[in-house]
């Protein structure tokens, strides 16, 4: 069973400096049908305003990713990490016991246009820790690479949930396949472009749920980036 989520259904908020796509319920947007997909509860599509950002904030027991598609973002938390991620980077912060941090737009000039995503951790209360991995265009050409999973397979960014999460570029006739056990859901994000998934036209900002689908097939891609989500199959969100 498929269900689309087309893009422009999704909840929104315009603060001037930010301007944010919810594809599931979060802060002022409330939807019930939209709470979150097995353990992924959150992918906000955010546009920060150069020279802006969000000021210190905290999170506890929460998985916490964000993906750059353009701009840079610089974060500084309380573990006393700080960096400038870029597209290519995937950062993925564990919050556990609790973290401070801050995200803001790194340029005076240019706008940073990215993905922050949570997944519910299936530990609660670990220590908190900070991950960022660099994952080039050449290694998400016309596949799906693996950028988080349990286990930390293949130098991706090992995360306290069984889940895993895979990117891709997809252009013309490049093509790839996702098997799925039949314990497992599956959900895609189309980041920009359109791409045909399992008989289905998505567009940037578009989201598919796949429940007792054997695989997740992409193609006809037109400058495609796609985000892949394989997921325990249970529908309610366990917090």
């Amino acid at each position: 069973m498929m269900e689309h989520r087309p893009a422009e259904q999704r909840g929104a908020a315009n603060f001037g400096w930010l301007e944010s796509r919810h594809t599931f319920s979060f802060g002022r947007y409330y939807d019930p049908n939209h709470l979150g997909f097995s353990d992924l509860l959150v992918i906000n599509e955010d546009r920060v305003q150069p020279g802006r950002g969000f000021d210190t904030h905290g999170h506890s027991n929460m998985e916490i990713f964000s993906y750059v598609l353009e701009g840079e973002l610089e974060h500084r938390d309380s573990m006393g990490t700080g960096s400038v991620i870029r597209p290519g980077d995937v950062q993925l912060m564990s919050a556990g016991t609790g973290v401070q941090h801050s995200e803001y737009n790194a340029s005076n000039t240019e706008l940073v246009h990215f993905l922050q995503i949570w997944i519910v951790p299936n530990q609660q209360d670990v220590a908190p820790r900070y991950q960022q991995e660099h994952f080039s265009a050449a290694d998400k050409r016309g596949r799906l690479k693996l950028i988080i999973s349990p286990e930390g397979d293949g130098g991706s960014l090992q995360i306290y949930q069984d889940a895993r999460v895979l990117a891709g570029l997809f252009d013309g006739a490049e093509e790839a396949t996702l098997e799925l056990p039949a314990d497992r859901y599956g959900y895609v994000h189309v980041a920009r472009g359109q791409i045909n998934v399992n008989g289905q036209t998505l567009h940037a900002g578009d989201g598919l749920k796949l429940r007792q689908a054997p695989n997740i097939t992409l193609s006809q891609g037109r400058d495609a980036e796609v985000l892949v989500f394989d997921l325990r199959a249970h529908d309610e969100i366990l917090r």
